[in-house]
C-alpha cells in the first residue's frame, strides 16, 4: 500500500488537518485538538494504513483509550467499518482485527494496563492521554516498543499542566516527534454559530481547554485546582529528603477491584513532608506488607502509624472471611495500625485542602500521586450542564482518597491533646486475631501529638 490514496478506497476521506499527520515520517507524535474534530476515526485509519503497510511478521497495533468500556464504544465500530476491505477476523470479545497481510490492531483500556504486559507492539494511539494514569505510558507501553522500535501517538484534549502537557511541551523542542494543536478557531471544522452558542453555554475556562486547546485554563471541575497551583507555584514540588529524626507514617485506600493507594509521609512540627506514592491492583495484603518493608530496608524508614480507611474493618469472602486489619496484624505490628474517622466527603476535602496548604511533595517519587490531587474531578451532569458535588470515580480518585485519609489523621493529630493509643491485651501469632477481638482492641484513630 503507498501513499494515503490508498487510505481513500478503504472509505476513509482525511480530514485535511489530519493529512501531515498522515504522511508525518517521525516516530512519536503528539496532537492537541479540540472536540469533535474527527481525531478517533484519523487515528484508527492511520493505525490500519501503517499496518497493511508493515512488512514485518505478525505486526501488532494497538488502540488505547483511557477505560476499555470507553475504547469499545468509541472505535470499535470505526475499526470493523474501516478495516472492511482487509478485514480476514475480528474478534469482539477480545475486540482485536486481523488484516489480510497478517497484521493485528487491538483496542486496549488504560484502566486495566497489566493487559498489555508480555505483548509486543510496532505502533499504539493513546487517545485522550490527558486522562490516563501517567505511568502507563512509561511503566507499561514504552518498553512494549522497545524490540520491534515501534512508534507513538498522543493525542487529546488538555487538562492543565499533567503528563499530556508535558508530553507536548517535550514535543516542541524536539526534532525527533511530530507535533500540531488543532484549535477550534483555526480548523474550521465547526462553524461559528456553533461555536458561538458554545461559548454562550460554557464557562471561559470550559470553552478554552475544549475547543481552543488550551493547557492554562483551569481543570473543569477539580476539587483542588486552587490549593495544587498556589503547591506548584510555591517551589513546594521539589526534592523531599527523609528525617531520620522523625517516624513516618502511610495513608491508605482500599482498591479491591481498583487501585490500591498509598502515601508515605512525614510531620515535621505541623508540616507534612510526602515522601512517596504507590498504586497497584491485583496484589494480596503480603504484597503491600512486603512493599512497606522493602521500603523501611532501602530508605532506612522507622514507622509510626499506617492509617486505614473504616472499610478495612470489613470481612471479606476472598480473604477466608478476614478482615483487611486482620491480615494485616500478622505481618505488622498491631499497634502501628490506625482507622481514620469517618467524615463526610464533604469534611474530608476541607481537611485536603488544608492539609495540602501545609505539604511538601518529592516531585519525582509522588508523580503520579500528584496529578490523581491536580485530577481530581466532579462528575458533570450532561442534562443540567453542572458539576454535581460527587466525584467522578476514575483512576485519579484513588490517590485523591488515600490522601484524604491522610489530611484527616493529620487534621485530628493538629486539633487533639496526646494520648495514649496504644493496643494492650490482643497477642497476634501466627493465628490471626478474630475480627471481633480486633475491633474491640483497635481504636478509631486518636492522634499521638506531635512527632
Amino acid at each position: 500500500m503507498e501513499g494515503l490514496e490508498e487510505v481513500v478506497e478503504f472509505d476513509y476521506k482525511p480530514r485535511e488537518v489530519f493529512k501531515p499527520f498522515h504522511y508525518r515520517d517521525k516516530r512519536w507524535s503528539v496532537i492537541v485538538a479540540h472536540r469533535r474534530c474527527g481525531k478517533t476515526v484519523a487515528c484508527i485509519n492511520d493505525l490500519i494504513r501503517r499496518a497493511l503497510m508493515e512488512d514485518k511478521p505478525n505486526a501488532r497495533y494497538a488502540y488505547v483509550a483511557p477505560y476499555l468500556a470507553q475504547s469499545k464504544s468509541i472505535a470499535w465500530d470505526y475499526l470493523i467499518r474501516y478495516s472492511q476491505p482487509a478485514l480476514v477476523k475480528a474478534n469482539q470479545a477480545e475486540l482485536w482485527v486481523e488484516l489480510d497481510n497478517g497484521a493485528r490492531i487491538r483496542l486496549f483500556g488504560a484502566d486495566n494496563p497489566d493487559a498489555l504486559r508480555g505483548l509486543y507492539l510496532d505502533g499504539v494511539v493513546l487517545d485522550e492521554y490527558a486522562d490516563m494514569r501517567p505511568r502507563v505510558w512509561g511503566e507499561i507501553i514504552r518498553p512494549l516498543l522497545a524490540d520491534r522500535k515501534g512508534w507513538a501517538v498522543f493525542i487529546g484534549t488538555p487538562k492543565g499542566h499533567n503528563a499530556f502537557w508535558d508530553v507536548y511541551n517535550h514535543a516542541t523542542q524536539s526534532d525527533d516527534w511530530y507535533y500540531k494543536t488543532l484549535r477550534a478557531s483555526q480548523t474550521e471544522l465547526i462553524d461559528d454559530e456553533e461555536l458561538d452558542d458554545a461559548k454562550r453555554s460554557m464557562t471561559i475556562d470550559q470553552y478554552e481547554q475544549e475547543f481552543e486547546c488550551s493547557f492554562e485554563a483551569a481543570i473543569l471541575g477539580a476539587f483542588y485546582g486552587k490549593e495544587m497551583r498556589i503547591l506548584t507555584d510555591g517551589g513546594r514540588v521539589t526534592k523531599v529528603e527523609y528525617d531520620p529524626l522523625f517516624k513516618v507514617n502511610t495513608a491508605w485506600d482500599l482498591g479491591y477491584s481498583d487501585d490500591t493507594t498509598i502515601w508515605w509521609f512525614q510531620v515535621v512540627h505541623g508540616e507534612i513532608r510526602v515522601l512517596d506514592y504507590h498504586a497497584s491492583n491485583g496484589h494480596q495484603v503480603s504484597y503491600y506488607t512486603d512493599l512497606l518493608k522493602s521500603k523501611e530496608k532501602e530508605f532506612d524508614y522507622v514507622y509510626k502509624h499506617h492509617y486505614l480507611p473504616h472499610d478495612a474493618r470489613a470481612k471479606t469472602l476472598a480473604s477466608g472471611g478476614k478482615s483487611i486489619i486482620e491480615q494485616f496484624a500478622s505481618k505488622i505490628p498491631l499497634e502501628s495500625i490506625k482507622i481514620v474517622p469517618s467524615l463526610s466527603l464533604q469534611d474530608g476535602i476541607q481537611a485536603t485542602r488544608l492539609a495540602l496548604m501545609r505539604s511538601w511533595f518529592d516531585a519525582e517519587k509522588c508523580q503520579d500521586g500528584i496529578e490523581c490531587l491536580r485530577q481530581y474531578q466532579r462528575e458533570y451532569d450532561e442534562d443540567k450542564k453542572i458539576f454535581r458535588d460527587k466525584p467522578r470515580h476514575d483512576w485519579a480518585s484513588h490517590g485523591a482518597d488515600a490522601f484524604r485519609m491522610l489530611a484527616i489523621a493529620w487534621k485530628e493529630d493538629q486539633q487533639k491533646a496526646p494520648v495514649d493509643n496504644s493496643i494492650r491485651g490482643v497477642t497476634v501469632g501466627k493465628n490471626e486475631v478474630t475480627l471481633n477481638e480486633l475491633w474491640k482492641s483497635t481504636p478509631t484513630f486518636k492522634p499521638s501529638g506531635r512527632i
